[in-house]
């Protein structure tokens, strides 16, 4: 019970490192523009069609979609730039407990301030439409037209008539966060990994880097590059869906029921089986870590 108590404090002074700091207001101020800015499409669309949202379509819509989940994840390499957060607070912890409290407090610190931001991140879309917006779990008609009429990919809003047929928005907005906060919290625990073995700028090259490969495994590009045949297309399409982080946390590239594409808890084991071998290989890389505070030895 001690050492659980430990652990909660080394998060809790993580957190109290928010206080006044301009780099995290930064960091939820973009998050918010950039909700805004995904919203906007879905927002003036049911304005000017004079029909009503359901208050969880615009996050379905917005993070549905891979790249949007990568350019909102990018934020999460800003938030976590200065890991492993050494402060003078860090010493005393180290003289008082041990590497491995410190280093379970810190990762208790990174999962909630993840869980935090995507919290937030919901929360945004929810509040930036919700004077469009109804309650009831049922897609608006503003959805049915997007997926339906095809207006949705002329807009660039990925409003997958798979997704409107084989879910409610509740449960469609569910499954979305916890993808987008598995993806997250995958990001986090490999650059906290990079960290402890190669130094900061080792995590954020890792950050920047696990983000590009997302990028560039999305299957139309890599299918484009190969040059797949046409009836090895959808083959090859599922192949790609399967060895990409961002493509496991795209809700409408699951399986429900009549494709190769993983299942939704396939797709959650992947990422919790990476999160585990990225938090192992932080335990071991903390036992050689040195530790560097201004006017002292290594630790």
């Amino acid at each position: 019970m001690r050492r659980l108590r430990q652990i909660w404090q080394v998060a809790a002074g993580d957190f109290l490192q928010w206080k006044g700091s301009v780099r995290i207001g930064i960091v939820f101020a973009l998050a918010f523009v950039l909700c805004f800015l995904l919203t906007e499409k879905s927002m003036d669309f049911a304005q000017s069609s004079g029909v009503y949202l359901q208050i969880a379509e615009p996050f379905v819509w917005a993070f549905g979609d891979g790249t949007n989940i990568l350019m909102m994840s990018c934020l999460l390499i800003v938030l976590f730039a200065d890991a492993p957060f050494l402060t003078a607070a860090t010493a005393y912890t180290l003289y008082r407990t041990n590497r491995l409290t410190w280093l379970l407090g810190t990762m208790l610190y990174m999962g909630l301030a993840t869980l935090i931001f995507v919290l937030f991140v919901f929360a945004a879309t929810c509040l930036l439409c919700v004077r469009l917006a109804f309650p009831d779990n049922q897609w608006s008609d503003a959805a049915k037209m997007l997926g339906y009429s095809g207006v949705g990919k002329t807009l660039a809003l990925p409003a997958a008539v798979r997704t409107l047929e084989m879910s409610t928005p509740y449960a469609a907005t569910g499954h979305i966060f916890i993808l987008m906060l598995f993806y997250s919290l995958l990001l986090s625990a490999l650059m906290m990994a990079a960290n402890l073995w190669k130094g900061a700028v080792a995590g954020i090259v890792a950050g920047a880097a696990f983000t590009l490969v997302g990028y560039f495994l999305s299957p139309q590009v890599i299918i484009a590059m190969l040059e797949i045949p046409r009836q090895l297309y959808w083959q090859a399409y599922a192949a790609v869906v399967w060895i990409s982080p961002v493509n496991h946390a795209t809700f409408s590239l699951h399986n429900f029921g009549y494709d190769q594409f993983p299942r939704l808890w396939q797709s959650w084991l992947v990422f919790a089986s990476a999160i585990a071998a990225a938090a192992a290989a932080s335990l071991l890389a903390v036992r050689r870590y040195e530790f560097h505070f201004t006017g002292t030895d290594p630790v």
